[in-house]
């Protein structure tokens, strides 16, 4: 791995056309289209046509410019590893390209990867056939995401979703004065819940962040792009966000899924009990993770509701809602009669 220094640089505001090209071009791959930008906050993410190792044709590529400050070096290498190792276990995944044996690459203070472009349509989640596959995918993940531990990459932990996202609303300005009483009283009680309940017995490698907007499908199986987000945490956590609508809906979803899932993997039914805390520490960690961005012009121009009241009022409500899902009795397959 080449050295870099990240330095103390937060944002992409040196992060310009010309330095872009001109990094690929250190690789050894010489351009032959422009730049498109692909819809991407976190980090800033491009696809090119580009000629590699003197090939008569160029192929279509992405280029992943990592957010400064956000993950490691050593963490970005195990998101890779992780990559290859799935796609060496047969599973779809887009596992990052190699230049001279590495696929973390540095220029003037950033950290990149290479990737093959690949197409495909986004997930139904009220497609039957579609959540079976899906549920297989996901059995065959977990199940090598099981034969190893992550070492560099953090856990999915109350700390980092409750406590750490409670410290950064507690100082965000952009609460309403007048509401702001309410919000922290039903923040307090849904992470005291959420805390008491989200106790997992066993950690294993994950995604992390398998909604169906990182889902794509391409007639044969899903696949991810990346793991940008992938951490410890328990198999629920890859599987609750295709939930939806009221219990039954959510209880044959989840039925169908984890029939197909358990042809690979086996599956604990004490981790039903964990679908609303995750729950809980996803939305509440989504609200803080927009106040940490917030300094970045890019989630100004797009998440411009943040700064509104009625955001806020929206979501008081929806902490108050989530409150109440977390007393009742955690969703069963068995049928509620």
């Amino acid at each position: 791995m080449p050295a870099v220094d990240i330095g103390q640089r937060f944002d992409f505001s040196t992060l310009q056309p010309d330095l872009i090209l001109d990094a690929l071009q250190h690789y050894g791959l010489d351009v032959s289209s422009g730049l498109l930008a692909l819809n991407s906050y976190e980090n800033r993410v491009y696809q090119f046509n580009a000629y590699r190792n003197a090939a008569v044709r160029p192929e279509k590529m992405v280029v992943k410019f990592y957010r400064p400050q956000r993950w490691t070096s050593a963490q970005i290498q195990e998101e890779h590893q992780f990559a290859f190792e799935l796609a060496a276990a047969e599973i779809p995944v887009v596992a990052p390209l190699l230049f001279a044996g590495e696929s973390l690459l540095g220029y003037q203070g950033f950290y990149f990867a290479v990737f093959p472009s690949r197409g495909g349509r986004t997930l139904e989640i009220d497609n039957d056939d579609q959540l079976a596959m899906l549920g297989r995918f996901l059995g065959r993940m977990h199940q090598v995401g099981r034969k190893h531990v992550f070492t560099e990459r953090p856990e999915l932990s109350v700390q980092s979703h409750l406590q750490h996202s409670q410290q950064v609303l507690a100082e965000l300005e952009l609460i309403p004065g007048y509401l702001r009483p309410a919000f922290d009283s039903a923040l307090q009680q849904v992470i005291a819940e959420a805390t008491r309940q989200y106790q997992p017995k066993k950690l294993i490698r994950l995604h992390g962040d398998c909604h169906a907007g990182n889902l794509f499908y391409t007639g044969e199986s899903p696949f991810f792009v990346d793991l940008d987000d992938c951490r410890s945490g328990p198999a629920m956590q890859d599987i609750w966000m295709m939930l939806s609508g009221d219990r039954r809906q959510q209880r044959e979803t989840l039925e169908l899924m984890l029939e197909e899932y358990e042809q690979y993997c086996d599956f604990d039914p004490a981790e039903l009990k964990l679908i609303e805390p995750l729950r809980a520490m996803r939305m509440i960690h989504y609200m803080a993770w927009l106040a940490r961005r917030w300094q970045d012009q890019a989630f100004v121009m797009n998440f411009p509701w943040f700064a509104t009241d009625k955001y806020w009022e929206q979501q008081c409500l929806a902490l108050k809602e989530q409150l109440a899902l977390l007393q009742q009795p955690p969703l069963s397959l068995v049928p509620d009669y």
